[in-house]
């Protein structure tokens, strides 16, 4: 079906719907804006309050078998908004979705007035049954899936459940988990998570729920399926085209049945003036539980029955004082707010305090107000790319504690600045940041390499990549996302302009292992489908598109290449063909794990190195360069020179620590039996060097304590040894911030004669 036709079904379709309240689906291409579900067999269902696709013969990102929910968006007035989804559907394991042999999709029921789509996939010998249900007039897809263990052996542990991966706006997590990674949903106050921007808001409503991951994208049950035994596990994803939480509210309620009443009011301004679109957030627990979004200065929140405070605010407004409330079933009551003050303006001019040159930077709220509303205001801030050194910020009125960081507390101290910001007012100040350090005056660069912009699950658009990892002081811009290139040419364009280098790369992800390559050929476009692709698959088309790097990314985290290998399902098993395994600070209680992997290379002689990566997705939120890759360089810097000198081992990986060598990483040095010879190094971190220990052959050889804990130091470790092996360096400074160097290779010389 041709695109002209697509529109005109379309149009007839979202018509209908709004006419007769119907639900349909579409074969092909999705309709849905910016969406994923781009093959002829690929399915939409729309009705009209929402439409979402199903990838039937489209790869599911992550390398997750198909049919699943791949395009989520709101439908409004006949309009289908953008896709706000990455994937939505169901993990058996943990994101382990591997081995999968076959799927099916079916379609039970066309509508008008519900459609029932049901895909059936296997996983090892368990076998998945999905049923996705959306009736006309809804705004609800009902989610149902049934796993049944057909094999012989129990399996434990199982970590199961529905997702939710936005591709745009914010998240808020399970109310009363949020800063909770991973791990048990004790103290959760509902049983939901909801991906949101000022248009829109889908939610993931999950009555299953015990256990969250990936900071509630994940909404599991830890259970055990006996042999022969199924399990169902059914949740709602909700739309809606606002991002009011009201509506989520009131379908929890309906849903459980729960006692409950309302509150309503007036929302304004010291001056007297009402806010044209409020947001009233509800706390339980003293917990975010939810807000609502009103108009024409009003509010009106049906809540469960119970105590809540609540406060008002607005775009860039300050919140009111908090008023409590004891919510009663069937029971109406008013809470007015009007002492809210009226945005403010921020502007910082961040320079280098020697000569005055102008420095990009990160700037974040420590202490004051912050908004839980993602649309309302921002709490980490970027200085500009055309005007470097200069962020001009909207924000609340109030007093604030800013940091200001420029080399992201590797070059320089982190400058604290507490300022007051008035009620309708504008103020500039000025920020001096001394750097310490200089690496590219000794040869060394650094770069974060593993980092997302905004394909997939990623939020973070391409120029606002290059501010966060200009400003955490790299040398070279980097990107990695999931199975795509389309941000190349665009940073490639940033990074001109900046004059530094940037290195292309692409992470492609397999549900079994994600390997990063790098520097990909210009105009490189991914060429296999990832979610079927052996390993022997992806180490060719990443040598195809010209990598001179293969990375094995976060190798022991539950989708790790050498997790896999370890379950038995890395399909192909193991290929030696990659370069670098990955020290990831998402995963950081891996770290000793991926060491201890490369020390039984480097025992054997294979000359595997270490490579470091942030795997920032939202600069935001995470830290850009919060761990990095410094690799040594003899010559002029480029993409393809720094990719050498990481393959050759000339590199070391760093939370924090500086270090210099005396003799090179990855080279050989020659010495005699038994005499001594000595490695040295120069040390330097911001926060003061703190020990140093050397490693030879996976044992500490002998460490330095420094108590006074330096800035910079200079250590010399004088050894002997009669046979072949390798030395390696493990820094520590002050704030327990670690650095590990790939080996020295020494051998023993030949006798004299």
């Amino acid at each position: 079906m041709g695109t002209a036709a697509r529109v005109v079904l379309l149009g007839a379709l979202t018509g209908l719907a709004a006419a007769h309240a119907a639900v349909r689906v579409l074969t092909g291409p999705t309709p849905i804006p910016g969406g994923d579900a781009r093959a002829a067999g690929d399915l939409t269902i729309i009705n009209e309050k929402l439409a979402f696709a199903l990838a039937v013969e489209s790869a599911v990102p992550f390398g997750v078998p198909r049919g699943a929910i791949v395009d989520v968006a709101p439908v409004s007035h006949g309009h289908i908004g953008r896709d706000r989804v990455a994937f939505a559907d169901f993990i058996p394991n943990n994101w382990s979705a591997w081995p999968n042999t076959y799927q099916h999709v079916d379609i039970l029921e066309r509508g008008p007035r519900q459609v029932r789509i049901r895909a059936v996939r296997d996983w090892g010998k368990v076998n998945i049954v999905t049923v996705y249900s959306l009736s006309a007039s809804s705004d609800q897809v009902e989610i149902r899936t049934t796993m049944t263990n057909g094999g012989d052996e129990t399996l434990t542990d199982l970590l199961s459940g529905l997702t939710l991966w936005p591709r745009s706006g914010f998240l808020f997590a399970v109310p009363g988990l949020a800063g909770v990674s991973q791990g048990k949903a004790d103290g959760a106050l509902a049983d939901r998570v909801v991906a949101y921007d000022a248009g829109w808001a889908i939610t993931l409503h999950a009555p299953y729920l015990d256990h969250i991951g990936s900071a509630s994208r994940d909404l599991f049950q830890l259970h055990t399926l006996q042999p022969h035994q199924s399990r169902s596990f059914t949740g709602w994803l909700q739309v809606g085209s606002s991002g009011d939480l009201a509506p989520v509210v009131r379908a929890e309620i309906e849903r459980r049945r729960l006692p409950s009443g309302t509150v309503r009011g007036a929302v304004g301004s010291r001056d007297g003036k009402a806010l044209g679109q409020p947001v009233v957030v509800a706390e339980r627990d003293g917990k975010p539980y939810a807000w609502v979004v009103g108009h024409g200065g009003g509010y009106h929140l049906r809540l469960p029955a119970g105590e809540y405070a609540l406060y008002a605010t607005g775009r860039d407004y300050s919140r009111s004082a908090p008023a409590s409330v004891n919510v009663r079933d069937g029971t109406g009551q008013v809470r007015d707010f009007h002492d809210l003050d009226s945005p403010g303006r921020l502007a910082f001019w961040v320079t280098d305090a020697r000569n005055g040159a102008a420095l990009d930077a990160r700037i974040v709220i420590t202490e004051g107000y912050q908004p839980l509303v993602g649309f309302l205001g921002g709490k980490t801030f970027f200085t500009q790319l055309g005007r470097k050194g200069h962020a001009d910020l909207p924000i609340a009125p109030g007093r604030y504690l800013f940091t200001v960081s420029s080399g992201g507390g590797f070059l320089a101290a982190d400058s604290q600045v507490r300022l007051a910001v008035a009620a309708g007012g504008a103020r500039q100040h000025r920020v001096t940041i001394t750097p310490l350090f200089d690496p590219p005056s000794r040869g060394w660069y650094c770069a974060d390499l593993h980092h997302h912009a905004d394909q997939a699950e990623a939020v973070t658009p391409a120029a606002d990549l290059a501010r966060s990892q200009l400003a955490a002081g790299l040398d070279l811009l980097f990107v990695s996302d999931h199975d795509s290139t389309v941000n190349l040419a665009v940073l490639q364009q940033i990074a001109g302009a900046r004059g530094v280098s940037f290195i292309p790369g692409i992470e492609l992800s397999p549900s079994w292992g994600h390997f990063n390559a790098y520097p990909l050929a210009s105009g490189a476009r991914l060429a296999i489908d990832t979610g079927t692709a052996t390993v022997d698959m992806i180490l060719k088309e990443a040598r195809g598109a010209g990598a001179t790097v293969v990375q094995v990314n976060h190798p022991f985290n539950p989708y790790g290449y050498f997790a896999s290998l370890k379950a038995g399902v890395a399909p192909g098993g193991f290929n030696p063909g990659f370069d670098l395994m990955e020290i990831n600070s998402s995963v950081p209680n891996d770290d000793p794990k991926v060491l201890a992997k490369l020390w039984e290379f480097w025992n054997a002689g294979q000359r595997y190195y270490l490579a470091a990566g942030s795997d920032t997705h939202d600069v935001w939120n995470d830290q850009s360069g919060r761990v990095r890759t410094c690799a040594h360089l003899d010559g002029q810097l480029s993409a393809q020179a720094f990719a050498q000198a990481l393959k050759a081992g000339q590199a070391y990986v760093s939370y924090g620590p500086l270090i210099f060598p005396s003799v090179m990483f990855g080279t050989q040095m020659q010495v005699v039996s038994g005499e001594p010879f000595i490695l040295a190094f120069d040390l330097a971190s911001v926060a003061g060097i703190s020990k140093a220990a050397l490693i030879s052959g996976g044992n500490l050889e002998v460490s330095r304590a420094f108590p006074d804990a330096p800035l910079t130091t200079h250590v010399d470790f004088t050894l002997t040894t009669n046979h072949t092996g390798w030395y390696a360096l493990e820094v520590a400074d002050q704030r327990g911030r670690m650095a590990y160097t790939d080996p020295v290779w020494v051998t023993i010389a030949p006798p004299r004669q």
